[in-house]
């Protein structure tokens, strides 16, 4: 049963809950508003003390209101359909959000639990896996999104059944592994990762060896970026960092894009969200 408390202390975003069990730093939790449920975060305990940060305006929130603690902590949710949205800070998809702003205690599912897939196995029956082996793929777009063995699990596992070949919910059971003591575990096409830990489901990392083409020459020339490496663009306000993330997104040589706009200014997010759905690789043969 998971921990519950009451707020004795509000000091703007900071919630002060007294609890009736135990909680984890960086818990997840939820506070019962008569209308709105807020998210929030632990960020300290001290005893029957909880500090947790709300993610949103606590205007309204009053001593006594009851608190639900979720036992995970802040988790980002992966599996076919995580491309090509938009979402905010905690991955709430923002096309399913009303309005302009955002509404306090507005949470939307960051996946289509409803869409179908089509799943093509790439292991069988008895295989052995360890975390993050390939179980199959989902073609999403013009992507092999890999189905895999959930990273948060330790050790290794034999495949029981798996799936066939078609269209499945992305909560759906495609395989159903067993460990070392025969228990049996499901595994979907969801995964969920607390991030803040590493995944750590590699032997080694590999170094980067081969360019990657920017499109832009004088990147390419004179400051080459290799696939796996990393570039930054530094300078002031001004100066066109924007619009240079902007022509390596549209000409670089990759498959994906992932923007994380974090201190933009509206307008240059909104230009992003307007033109980039309409991009297509194939613009340039046409």
């Amino acid at each position: 049963m998971n921990t519950k408390g009451k707020v004795s202390g509000i000091i703007a975003n900071l919630v002060i809950v007294e609890v009736d069990g135990p909680v984890s730093q960086n818990e997840i939790c939820y506070i019962n508003m008569i209308d709105v449920r807020l998210m929030a975060e632990v960020i300290r305990i001290s005893g029957k003390n909880t500090y947790v940060q709300v993610f949103e305006s606590t205007r309204g929130l009053k001593p006594g209101t009851e608190v639900d603690f979720t036992g995970h902590m802040l988790e980002a949710t992966l599996g076919p359909g995580i491309l090509s949205k938009i979402y905010d800070g905690l991955q709430h998809d923002l096309s399913k959000m009303e309005g302009v702003f955002l509404k306090k205690g507005d949470y939307t599912p960051a996946l289509e639990n409803d869409k179908l897939w089509e799943f093509k196995p790439l292991a069988k029956e008895g295989d052995t896996v360890v975390p993050s082996s390939w179980l199959g793929e989902v073609k999403e777009n013009w992507m092999p999104h890999k189905i895999m063995v959930p990273f948060k699990l330790k050790g290794t596992f034999t495949i029981k059944s798996i799936a066939v070949h078609g269209e499945y919910k992305i909560n759906d059971n495609i395989a159903i592994l067993t460990d070392a003591e025969n228990n049996e575990i499901p595994v979907s096409m969801v995964q969920k990762w607390p991030i803040k830990l590493p995944i750590k489901a590699y032997k080694e990392k590999p170094r980067p060896f081969k360019l990657m083409e920017t499109g832009v020459r004088v990147i390419d020339s004179l400051n080459p970026i290799v696939e796996g490496g990393t570039g930054f663009i530094p300078g002031p306000f001004g100066t066109g960092k924007t619009v240079l993330q902007h022509a390596l997104s549209k000409q670089a040589d990759a498959d994906m894009i992932i923007v994380a706009a974090c201190g933009e200014r509206a307008n240059e997010v909104v230009e992003i969200f307007a033109e980039f759905p309409e991009l297509s690789m194939f613009a340039d043969l046409n």
